[in-house]
């Protein structure tokens, strides 16, 4: 004869005692859930590990430091049996059956009265996967199917075409520095349910391949200005699709506020009074130098790291940069959007003290298959950008980093 099937509820054990037993690696990867939910846990275990025991220290949980003991169980609602020590173990199933407490064993799942689901969540979602057959009962199994309906959810790929969320108004998303793979999870999602997004040259190009034909794609390097400048003309875009009750992504390069000019963007459509999501993104200035092997920090080499920008050139009036300072720090300097002032960079970093052979490693096209690296100092930083031809976009990293793990090839 088949199985009964498990029957599958949500407990709802906020204010109400859960005990459990075994403060090991099982206690460890269920007590967040539990706490999560509000439950009043007692956790019996003359034993707890570091994680656990700083669950304690933090007030989030009681424990009993000792073994198991009958009349543990007695007026509780839910129990984690977990202990190393089979006999209690089977002790205080044997009690929670008679206090009819819903009781999981990691040890012997065919002898407990509940079963713990493989679960996940996505903005507001709980999918718990619970089989009932031998496979199944393969965690693994399990927690593939898991994977597999979370991913499917969080990049909208399951969500049923006549009931796809929509949210009215706009979403300021970072794109990561180019390779699709590292937009957040969130910021996909949204890609998935808009009706509208406005992108930029440095967006995750490959993303719109993505999106279905219903979906209109606006390049804002292509908007009419008319009598506005590019930032005004965005902006007017933004409001207007989203007053048409759509929802709008303005899809960005890297994080939207660093050198995205985000919070303009913010701004003015919080004075049109249209609600704005911001969701932040990767930036190039520290993944794009980890696509290519060089970290912004390193013991013994950078203790810090400074990110700036030189589309602006050291000897025009309008830079906000203090170059001297920059010039005397010993960590790593970072530089976007430099590729056509970095000479004269390199030279103002020289002159205020900066060492002529200070390592200088460019990175085009970071974290996409164009990627490719090309090293100078800051003496020939100007002539490897001719020689190499090396074209925006573009991160240049300045520091004794640039040698770690690699010599530098000019």
């Amino acid at each position: 004869m088949a199985e009964n099937p498990a029957y599958p509820v949500g407990l709802r054990l906020a204010g109400r005692r859960v005990v459990v037993l075994g403060g090991g690696q099982v206690a460890q990867r269920r007590l967040p859930a539990l706490i999560a939910a509000g439950a009043d846990i007692v956790l019996v275990s003359p034993e707890a590990t570091p994680s656990v025991e700083a669950m304690v220290d933090a007030g989030e949980l009681t424990w009993h430091a000792r073994t198991y003991a009958d009349g543990d169980l007695a007026d509780a609602w839910y129990a984690l049996i977990a202990t190393s020590d089979h006999a209690a173990n089977t002790a205080a199933s044997a009690e929670a059956e008679r206090h009819r407490v819903w009781c999981v064993r990691s040890d012997d799942a065919d002898a407990a009265t509940a079963w713990t689901p493989a679960t996940g969540h996505s903005e507001g979602v709980t999918v718990a996967v619970l089989t009932t057959d031998a496979r199944g009962r393969d965690p693994r199994h399990t927690a593939a199917i898991r994977d597999a309906v979370v991913e499917g959810l969080r990049d909208g790929t399951l969500v049923a075409p006549h009931h796809r969320t929509r949210t009215p108004g706009v979403a300021l998303v970072g794109g990561g520095p180019g390779d699709p793979d590292l937009i957040t999870v969130r910021g996909r999602r949204l890609l998935a349910e808009a009706d509208v997004v406005i992108t930029d040259h440095l967006g995750p190009r490959d993303l719109l391949a993505e999106l279905p034909p219903s979906v209109e794609v606006i390049d804002a390097a292509k908007l009419p200005y008319g009598r506005f400048m590019a930032q005004e003309a965005i902006n007017n875009a933004l409001i207007e699709h989203a007053r048409q009750g759509k929802s709008v992504v303005r899809l960005k390069g890297g994080d939207p506020f660093v050198y995205g000019r985000g919070m303009e963007e913010v701004q003015a459509l919080a004075e049109a009074g249209v609600p704005c999501t911001v969701v932040p993104g990767v930036s190039s200035s520290i993944s794009v130098p980890g696509a290519a092997g060089i970290p912004v920090t390193h013991r013994g080499v950078a203790h810090e790291f400074t990110v700036v920008s030189g589309h602006i050139a050291p000897d025009d009036a309008r830079s906000l940069v203090d170059w001297p300072s920059l010039a005397g720090l010993t960590g790593t300097l970072v530089v976007l959007m430099g590729v056509g002032t970095i000479g004269k960079v390199a030279d103002t970093l020289i002159a205020h003290g900066r060492s002529p052979d200070t390592p200088v490693a460019f990175v085009q096209e970071g974290t996409t298959a164009a990627q490719r690296r090309v090293d100078a100092t800051l003496a020939t930083a100007g002539e490897a950008v001719a020689a190499h031809e090396v074209k925006p976009p573009a991160v240049i990293v300045i520091g004794d980093v640039v040698r770690v793990g690699r010599e530098p090839t000019a």
